[in-house]
């Protein structure tokens, strides 16, 4: 904790130096001490956004511990021939131990009372019923789900990307406007301005829904589930979580955005064509680089490709056998770099092949994720019988808002 406390106060020191800088800026200023000034400002800001990082990365650590602290694995609860669990008289039971306790008990209708009305009282309705509905993973057990898929895939992290987390599966509407191609006019003293709506801004939006996942049924014994409820969730939540991972990070990378997630691929737009299908050149990257708008080129911007793309990457040179590719230092909070900026590694990029959008490029916080609710495990009673079914379930959605802020390399 101590740490973090410093990284923050680092982060406001930062973001005061920051501000200074920027009010230095005046009517007057030189147009190229205004841009020095901006370029300190940016670095200042990226310097800020990496401790925010170091931080973030830190709290989940800290809230992991704290969850395992929670974990007595000596007192784990026992439901042989279907009996609850030892209660405190007058104890409220925890929504962890009803949980466990109908999963071993083949459903909610075998339970005990008192584990019945906490299932209730965390009961997921499912719209515009009153009694339908799953069963709200546990606490513990819905942060290993999340932090499962994020270790799959970087699309469903929220430390690139915009993340907005809803709690209702209604049409989340993003306002754009194009205003780039718009300019001022000279002016005639003593005028009072054309006023003939040539000038109005002109907005439009973007929609985000909540498409449905499942991970499909996954079955268990029930002594397997009788014998080991910890472990069981544990196992459960891994396998879950590489399950919803590998769709949603597949999802938010290809989606085709028709009836669909859009994916950050599909809806980038063209930089740079290489000029070979099996290959790609140094020059070929500043130029996609160079294809994404200065405006663009600040913030979280990086180059994403997967693994094999960045495997002939590392290998490019500058015309001083210089590589591209700098090595960053974990340990100390310095990523990867080409160029430059920071490289995401994405394995449901395409490879490097005739046709394929192999690398993108650009400010990867106009992409938006939308995740509605948390994963949500609903059991199976009577189906799977003597054994026991479990299936995850998760609504999220995603597309660029601005298409010019992230492009491609297409190969030829």
């Amino acid at each position: 904790m101590a740490e973090i406390k410093q990284l923050q106060e680092e982060m406001a020191k930062i973001a005061t130096q920051a501000r200074a800088k920027l009010d230095e800026v005046t009517d007057d200023t030189p147009e190229d001490r205004a841009a020095e000034i901006e370029r300190e400002f940016d670095a200042m800001m990226a310097d800020h956004d990496k401790l925010q990082a170091k931080a973030e990365r830190l709290n989940k650590v800290e809230a992991a511990l704290r969850a395992g602290e929670q974990v007595d694995f000596d007192r784990r609860p026992s439901f042989e021939n279907r009996s609850a669990p030892v209660v405190d008289e007058g104890a409220k039971m925890d929504y962890r131990t009803a949980f466990a306790e109908m999963i071993v008990n083949c459903g909610e209708a075998n339970v005990s009372p008192e584990a019945r009305n906490a299932l209730m009282e965390h009961r997921v309705q499912t719209g515009g019923s009153n009694t339908g509905g799953g069963f709200t993973v546990p606490t513990e057990l819905a942060n290993f789900i999340v932090e499962s898929m994020k270790a799959f895939g970087p699309m469903y992290d929220d430390t690139m990307f915009t993340v907005i987390n809803d709690s209702s599966g209604n049409n989340f509407d993003i306002p754009t406007i194009d205003d780039t191609s718009v300019t001022a006019e000279p002016y005639t003293e003593g005028s009072t301005g054309t006023d003939d709506g040539g000038k109005d801004a002109t907005f439009g939006k973007k929609t985000l829904s909540a498409y449905e996942f499942d991970t499909e049924w996954v079955r268990y014994s029930r002594a397997l589930q009788m014998d080991s409820v910890l472990a069981l969730e544990s196992f459960i939540g891994n396998l879950l979580g590489k399950r919803l991972g590998r769709k949603a990070n597949a999802e938010l990378t290809n989606g085709s955005g028709v009836s669909a997630v859009q994916g950050i691929v599909t809806g980038s737009t063209a930089g740079h064509t290489a000029a070979s299908a099996t290959a790609i050149a140094s020059d070929e990257l500043i130029d996609l680089v160079h294809s994404v708008d200065p405006a663009y080129r600040g913030g979280r911007v990086a180059f994403m490709m997967n693994d094999q793309t960045l495997k002939a990457v590392r290998k490019l040179k500058d015309g001083n056998g210089n590589y591209l590719w700098q090595m960053g230092n974990f340990q100390n909070n310095i990523p990867q770099s080409l160029l430059g900026y920071s490289v995401v590694v994405n394995q449901d990029m395409a490879d490097i092949a005739t046709g394929n959008k192999t690398i993108l490029f650009g400010d990867m916080s106009q992409y938006y994720v939308r995740k509605v609710g948390q994963p949500v495990i609903i059991p199976a009673r009577e189906r799977f019988a003597p054994s026991y079914g479990l299936i995850g379930y998760i609504r999220f959605d995603g597309l660029l808002a601005d298409t010019a802020a992230v492009k491609h390399l297409i190969q030829a």
